[in-house]
Order: structure tokens, then sequence, then C-alpha cells
């Protein structure tokens, strides 16, 4: 039941953080071009065809984007209770969990993709962490502490009635 548990809440949170998370790309980066922005991802899998491609592409890449919005939402889960540091302060997690997948996307994942490489600018990069810190790493942070925090309040619970 825990691991069932466990998964509603990573997808819940992947659906949350996906949804803040492109609804900021859309609105904050792309000026409210929610095709372009839904072309731009697809083309990470399918270059620049994705870009002169039709409704079938903006599936593709909101499909793309939820996939990877709740992969960093998963690792995060996975990561919780591994990681004792994670648990004293779930603010900062939010912060810098943010900034880790803007600069993990930024240096490994789009350079692994189709997307043309583009040259580093810090202001764009800064943009798109904080979009991340409270897109991805708010959601994150704090949906894993309060899901932690019950799981360890229910087997403290469990454990007294044995």
């Amino acid at each position: 039941m825990k691991n069932l548990n466990l998964l509603t809440n990573i997808l819940i949170t992947g659906l949350i953080a996906g949804t803040l998370d492109i609804l900021s790309a859309i609105f904050i980066l792309a000026g409210g071009n929610a095709v372009g922005t839904f072309k731009y991802i697809a083309s990470g899998a399918f270059g620049k065809a994705a870009l002169e491609g039709g409704n079938e592409m903006v599936a593709w890449g909101a499909l793309f984007h939820y996939i990877i919005a709740t992969s960093w939402t998963t690792a995060f889960f996975l990561l919780y209770p591994k990681l004792p540091f994670l648990k004293w302060n779930k603010w900062f997690n939010a912060v810098a969990y943010g900034l880790i997948v803007q600069t993990l996307m930024s240096l490994v994942v789009l350079p692994l993709t189709q997307i043309a490489p583009r040259t580093f600018n810090l202001s764009g990069f800064s943009k798109n962490a904080v979009i991340l810190m409270f897109a991805i790493g708010l959601p994150a942070a704090l949906m894993a502490d309060s899901f932690y925090q019950n799981t360890k309040e229910d087997t403290e619970i469990n454990n007294l009635e044995d």
C-alpha cells in the first residue's frame, strides 16, 4: 500500500510541477505562445521537423514535457529518504533543487537532444532557474516532505498499536 501511495504522490506532484512549469514557460518565456512552446519541446526528439509540424508535434511536446517533469519529481521523492540533509529545510530544498534541475537540463539533457545548441546566457539561465525553483523544486520539496512525514507518523502509530 505504501508503494501505491508513493506512486500516487509522485504522479500528482509531477502533474502539478509540470503544469506550473509549462504555464511559466508559455507565459513568461514564450509570450503566450503555447503551440510554439510545445513544438520546441518536441524538437528535442524530432529536430527542426517538429517546429514545422502540426498538432501531433504539440501533443508530443506535451507528453515529453510531463514525462520530464515527472522524472525530476520521481528523482526527488526517491532521494528524499536516502539523503538526511533533505529533511532539514524544505524551502532551501525547493531553491536548491530548482537550480540543480536547471543546471542538469542545460548542461546534460538539452545537449543530448536535437535542439540547436545555444550559447550560455546568464539572464536566461537565471530566469529558467527561478521558474524551476517554484515550478519543480517547490512542489517536489513540499509534497515529498509531507509524504514522508505522514509515512513516518503512520509507521509510529502502527508500532504503538502492535
